[in-house]
């Protein structure tokens, strides 16, 4: 379904001195999402997991340079066909509740994407939103209303690829299971979900994969199960794995 191939990002830029330089954030990454599935990229902030779907979906700044390729459905993703297939076959659940228009009630908005009324409808309440919920502007919802609001809008747009970017923030910690285990029955229904995080616990009981990243590169690619039984072999896995509170912390 995704297939990423030796994906780089980089960033022009000037110093204090007007001098331009370059500024490399994401180094000559692979990874890959098949349907039916969920894979995790877990990471510290700041390692470039969040670039990673803005390249995805083409939403990155004009002084942004890409190289390396990306495949959707066996299509090379080129900003035209980006385009074409953005909030329709894939779908983003962005990290920022900013992403809505504040000046439109968010049920207009969703509407506007495409989407039907009884789609909306159905994701809404999928998420414990209501039908007066649909009329508030985005100012007017709590942290975690917009946050169940934003993961609707990529659910009911029936994508067959969602890429969720810390879906989980500003919800309690039941909800955020809730919504984690929603993904994994979209997963179950052929979806494919790649969940961007930095929270290990979640990320090891609703993936079927994962991919960990640190400064910009992937540094470990392994099974979930075989990480939770402690079957790595990669290094940076293995401290991670020791590291978790469950494992006593023996780094």
């Amino acid at each position: 379904m995704l297939v990423v191939k030796n994906l780089s990002l980089s960033f022009k830029m000037y110093d204090k001195g007007f001098r331009q330089r370059t500024v490399e954030t994401i180094k000559d990454i692979s990874l890959s999402v098949t349907e039916g599935e969920v894979v995790a990229i877990i990471g510290s902030s700041g390692s470039g997991k969040s670039l990673l779907a803005h390249a995805m979906f083409g939403i990155l700044p004009n002084n942004a340079i890409v190289n390396g390729e990306m495949y959707f459905n066996n299509k090379l993703m080129t900003q035209e066909y980006i385009k074409s297939i953005r909030g329709k076959e894939m779908a983003l659940v962005p990290q920022s509740v900013t992403y809505f228009d504040q000046l439109m009630p968010i049920g207009k908005q969703i509407l506007e994407n495409n989407v039907t009324k009884e789609a909306q409808r159905k994701a809404f309440k999928r998420y414990g939103l209501t039908l007066e919920d649909e009329k508030l502007y985005p100012y007017e919802l709590s942290g975690g209303m917009a946050r169940r609001a934003l993961i609707s809008t990529a659910v009911a747009s029936g994508a067959k690829l969602i890429v969720a970017d810390e879906p989980t923030p500003g919800l309690s910690e039941e909800l955020g299971k809730e919504v984690l285990q929603n993904f994994k029955e979209l997963a179950d229904e052929g979806c494919g979900v790649l969940l961007i995080t930095h929270d290990i616990d979640l990320a090891l009981q609703f993936s079927d994969r994962i991919y960990i990243f640190y400064d910009g590169t992937v540094v470990d690619h392994i099974k979930t199960e075989h990480f939770l039984s402690g079957n790595i072999i990669g290094e940076y896995a293995k401290a991670l794995y020791h590291a978790l509170p469950q494992n006593g912390f023996s780094l």
